[in-house]
């Protein structure tokens, strides 16, 4: 739920052990997979990791609306990676158009926070940041993620029933 124009917050009870949740989404390979994109390297604390967008496996859906950014480039920086508990980066929300450099705008953090919970693992998914986004784009990426991050928790229950299933 959105609780501001700054923050993000989405929650889902995963129907999978913690562990296997914490691979989900600390695993860049299996990151990418439910998330749609194909990264080129390791979640590293203090490192950038960067890839390509290229649409999610696990819903047609959300693929087809990722089909439009296929190829583009993707870079996150990696915060924090405190196993089993929390994984967090840093990104630019909306960087999708090639002929924009989006470096010298602040970026938003997004925080994977997993907690045990009666039937599996909780997931909380955090985006804050965005009232530092420059006005004429922050009204537009806020909803977009809002929507995005939507979308994202469904992709990773149905990439964990997969993989449990």
């Amino acid at each position: 739920m959105s609780t501001s124009t700054d923050r993000i917050e989405k929650k889902a009870l995963l129907r999978a052990p913690r562990e296997r949740v914490w691979r989900a989404i600390s695993d860049s390979k299996e990151f990418g997979t439910w998330f749609g994109v194909a990264l080129d390297g390791p979640f590293i604390a203090g490192a950038d990791t960067v890839g390509k967008i290229s649409p999610t496996t696990v819903d047609p859906e959300v693929a087809k609306l990722q089909q439009p950014h296929e190829g583009k480039a993707f870079r996150i920086s990696v915060d924090r990676v405190e196993p089993m508990r929390l994984f967090s980066f840093r990104w630019h929300p909306g960087a999708v158009d090639p002929g924009v450099d989006y470096s010298s705008e602040p970026s938003t953090l997004v925080v994977f926070e997993l907690e045990e919970a009666p039937g599996g693992t909780m997931l909380t998914i955090t985006e804050s940041g965005f009232d530092r986004i420059p006005l004429e784009r922050r009204a537009k990426v806020f909803a977009g993620n809002d929507t995005g991050w939507a979308h994202q928790v469904k992709n990773i229950e149905k990439y964990l029933a997969l993989c449990l299933g």
